[in-house]
């Protein structure tokens, strides 16, 4: 077992690579009694086109299998539901899937080798027939129509379409109707086959443990399985380019919503990454972050109703910017935004105000290391990445006000930037 320990977090990172190759990682936190587990499966929404690994025939499949799959895991063939079962323990289980993973998780503070029975049946015991598949057709059909009349989603869904011309990341995380009406049981297990192999696996636990004896009762419920090779998936190429400078669409909402966001070009190298992910954060709080000159000013004037939601969203195959909120104004905020991101540019800095932004940036990420739940999508979203989550504490000293303001010329250019607004009828 490997053991990464990081000497200014006070923290160990026990990690293992099993013989079937499935890699678990346990961050022991033994000041709680809450214990949470994540299940991941490197299979997201954008991954609908591979080579089946059996064939080595090029497979494309229709938008929305990830999620589809996702939802028939907890059915069981005995006619239980899992999440039933584990609710009737007292334990809080759920799943989500993402553009890039999916992950089945719990949490509780009693019951937890009790409730593990259960999670890792049903991870590793995918039930699906025509009748079942069909019956969720229309549970996912109503969660798409849902979701379509959701502003939020809808304006920040018109941002992604605005920066992107081919990449899947610009379609629904659940497809549409008409996508998922093409899915069949065959389609969710040769996915399943595919992707829910232990190598393409990770599991993260986050709790009062001993690692090497949850270690042990982790193998002992893991069912014999071949470690398979990895699948080769096949994205579209994708011009550095925008696709759409704007887009205005009208719903049913008393304050218009808005997306800017700024289109970035995919870093291999990921130290640089981890680096440049640090100056973007402090850049965005520095732009327009609840203490910057420009939010009291905009918030002052009436132009934004609270502090915008400020982001960088990136993988292997996308990287980008979004700062969302609400305005009564969004085209005046993105000028005055424009305004205030040109004179940075030209004026250079703050030091002071660089220093003080960077020491929030570094106190948010020591609070994550507070509550084992955050830590657990912590290490599990930044793993499929190919990053350690370490490695934001262990390169933030690295960040310079010199390098801070080259990633401010380089990723916030006004060529690669959109904007999305949802406005009332």
């Amino acid at each position: 077992m490997q053991i990464i320990e990081n000497l200014k977090m006070k923290e160990k990172l026990y990690m293992e690579k099993l013989e079937n190759g499935l890699t678990v990682m346990i961050i022991p936190k033994s000041n709680t009694r809450k214990k949470y587990i994540m299940w991941g499966v490197n299979f997201g929404s954008i991954d609908n086109h591979f080579i089946l690994p059996s064939t080595k025939e090029e497979v494309e499949i229709p938008d929305g299998v990830a999620h589809f799959l996702e939802h028939k895991m907890f059915e069981q063939k005995n006619g239980t539901n899992s999440l039933d079962v584990l609710s009737s323990i007292g334990v809080d289980a759920n799943a989500y899937t993402t553009n890039d993973y999916t992950t089945y998780l719990y949490e509780c503070n009693d019951h937890f080798y009790e409730a593990l029975d259960e999670f890792m049946d049903y991870v590793q015991n995918p039930y699906y027939t025509d009748e079942n598949v069909e019956k969720e057709k229309g549970i996912i059909s109503q969660e798409i129509k849902m979701y379509d009349d959701h502003p939020f989603w809808q304006v920040y869904m018109n941002a992604l379409k605005c920066l992107y011309k081919n990449n899947p990341i610009r379609i629904d995380i659940a497809g549409t109707v008409e996508s998922i009406s093409g899915i069949n049981k065959d389609t969710l297990y040769a996915c399943y086959n595919t992707f829910y192999t232990p190598s393409n696996m990770l599991m993260v636990v986050s709790g009062d443990f001993v690692p090497e004896k949850l270690i042990e009762e982790i193998k002992k419920r893991l069912i014999k399985k071949e470690n398979t090779a990895e699948v080769k998936r096949i994205y579209p190429q994708e011009p550095l380019e925008i696709n759409e400078k704007k887009k205005v669409v009208e719903m049913d909402v008393n304050n218009p919503l808005f997306v800017i966001a700024f289109k970035d070009k995919v870093l291999e190298n990921k130290e640089e990454l981890v680096k440049k992910h640090i100056a973007i954060e402090i850049l965005l709080y520095i732009l327009i972050g609840k203490s910057s000159s420009l939010y009291q000013k905009l918030y002052t004037e009436g132009l934004i109703i609270a502090a915008p939601d400020l982001d960088y969203e990136f993988s292997k195959q996308y990287a980008h910017i979004t700062i969302s909120g609400q305005s009564n104004n969004p085209e005046k905020l993105t000028e005055e935004f424009t305004q205030e991101l040109k004179q940075l540019k030209e004026k250079g800095i703050d030091s002071k105000i660089f220093e003080r932004v960077k020491k929030k940036i570094y106190g948010n990420y020591v609070t994550e290391f507070n509550d084992v739940s955050d830590i657990a999508k912590m290490f599990m979203g930044d793993y499929f990445k190919g990053i350690n989550s370490f490695d934001y504490i262990e390169n933030h000293k690295q960040v310079t006000k010199e390098y801070a303001e080259e990633i401010l010329k380089e990723v916030f250019d006004e060529e690669k930037m959109i904007l999305s607004i949802v406005k009332g009828k």
